[in-house]
């Protein structure tokens, strides 16, 4: 039997990376999914890969409406939430002084608009006992040039994590944040700069692989971690730790 066998998880944006290996993850593990991605093409590519046990819903998270449309979705097909990973997220290098309103504004929408507002219309399909798991980054620790805005949104959503572990503790759903480091992902790819300096920050000299965090929030959405509740898990071979 399968860690979250009869579980059924949302994940947003997985269409990619590591969002889509947790998918495929949780999936062999016996639960339902539902997974989100803006661009049905690629949403249906993604489902297409998982194979079997999910569904995909076209969504924005940080579009209300939209989320709406998702928990419908979920409420119709399955009636219930075990596992949420609010995994959508957006960055992009800018320096202090090129910083413009419209840069923080799709940060903040996306990474603490969207976290907050997909954590929240969950609720009343939550089961009690569920896992919530949040998208952190090691950046919302760390000075990294140019990432700023992103570095400040993620720590926004370590904040999140600690009020909703208290908010939710009478119906004993846990709140965990997943912060990963570099880690070698299509998104990584956008985001341009040059991948052997973030290799020479990683003491194994690799970066991390899509599927390592996948076991992590496997670990995080299982009763594996039944105790653990409120913490930020740093997955980054330990870039932000020494």
């Amino acid at each position: 039997m399968g860690k979250l066998e009869g579980k059924v998880a949302v994940i947003t944006a997985a269409t990619s990376g590591m969002a889509l290996a947790t998918a495929t993850l949780f999936v062999e593990e016996g639960a339902y999914v539902f997974i989100t991605g803006r661009r049905q093409d690629v949403l249906d590519k993604a489902v297409k890969a998982i194979g079997r046990n999910v569904t995909g819903v076209n969504a924005d998270s940080s579009n209300l409406a939209d989320l709406d449309r998702l928990y419908e979705t979920v409420k119709k097909e399955k009636g219930k939430i075990d596992v949420l990973f609010a995994s959508a997220g957006f960055g992009e290098y800018l320096t202090l002084d090129k910083v413009t309103e419209e840069h923080f504004d799709k940060t903040f929408n996306t990474n603490v608009r969207g976290t907050l507002f997909t954590v929240q219309k969950a609720l009343p399909l939550f089961n009690n006992g569920g896992s919530i798991l949040l998208n952190g980054s090691i950046v919302s620790i760390k000075g990294f040039p140019a990432f700023g805005i992103y570095a400040a949104s993620k720590a926004a959503v370590r904040s999140f994590a600690r009020t909703a572990v208290v908010d939710l503790k009478d119906r004993g759903i846990r709140v965990n944040v997943l912060s990963p480091g570099p880690i070698d992902t299509p998104a990584l790819d956008g985001l341009g700069g040059d991948k052997s300096q973030l290799e020479a920050l990683v003491p194994r000299g690799t970066m991390g692989r899509s599927e390592e965090i996948a076991t992590a929030a496997l670990f995080l959405a299982s009763s594996d971690s039944s105790f653990v509740n409120g913490v930020e898990l740093f997955v980054d071979g330990g870039v932000a730790q020494i």
